[in-house]
């Protein structure tokens, strides 16, 4: 194999490491941000429509080029704007603990160091493995009924040996009655 088949296959490698991150911090963003318990009562998000906006906030990894740094950039802001319908059926099921404890989907695992989320704050640390790859995420922010808003921030490895660092925003509202139909 020549050296520039090599780094392109490692390039390819590291992608798909990172493209493994950002689907497993998407998908415990999305999926765990149901239901809070505090003192006064139960957070949960109101039935209906809401849209969903995504900003890659961060994104290091040593020696990325970068066209594959934008690359994933607009992958990651792609989702920006996705509009999901929750019927109150959907909403009064939701368990954020619950969901934590099944991890990102897809035969992903997460082992929990800190599952503080009571009083509309999500405070979330721990590892998570998927696709053979490990990554420390963590998750804060704050969850109302018609607004969630969470910093997601996830390191690990590289195929080359590298350290990546991700850091995304998600901030989800309530935009009123369903548009979209019920996401399962």
């Amino acid at each position: 194999m020549t050296r520039k088949r090599k780094r392109r296959v490692l390039r390819r490698q590291a992608m798909k490491k990172v493209m493994t991150i950002a689907a497993l911090g998407t998908l415990l963003a999305l999926s765990g941000c149901g239901k809070a318990e505090n003192a006064g009562g139960t957070v949960k998000r109101e039935a209906g429509n809401w849209k969903t906006e995504v900003k890659l906030v961060k994104f290091e990894i040593p020696g990325m080029p970068p066209e594959m740094k934008d690359g994933m950039t607009r992958m990651v802001e792609g989702a920006s704007g996705m509009d999901q319908c929750f019927t109150q059926e959907q909403v009064d099921k939701e368990d954020i603990a619950a969901e934590l404890a099944k991890g990102p989907g897809n035969g992903g695992e997460c082992t929990w160091s800190k599952k503080d989320v009571a009083g509309g704050k999500i405070d979330v640390a721990g590892t998570c493995t998927a696709n053979g790859q490990t990554v420390e995420m963590a998750m804060n922010g704050t969850m109302e009924a018609k607004r969630s808003d969470v910093t997601i921030t996830t390191r690990g490895k590289v195929p080359t040996g590298g350290d990546m660092e991700m850091v995304m925003q998600m901030t989800s509202t309530h935009t009123g009655p369903c548009k979209a139909p019920a996401t399962t």
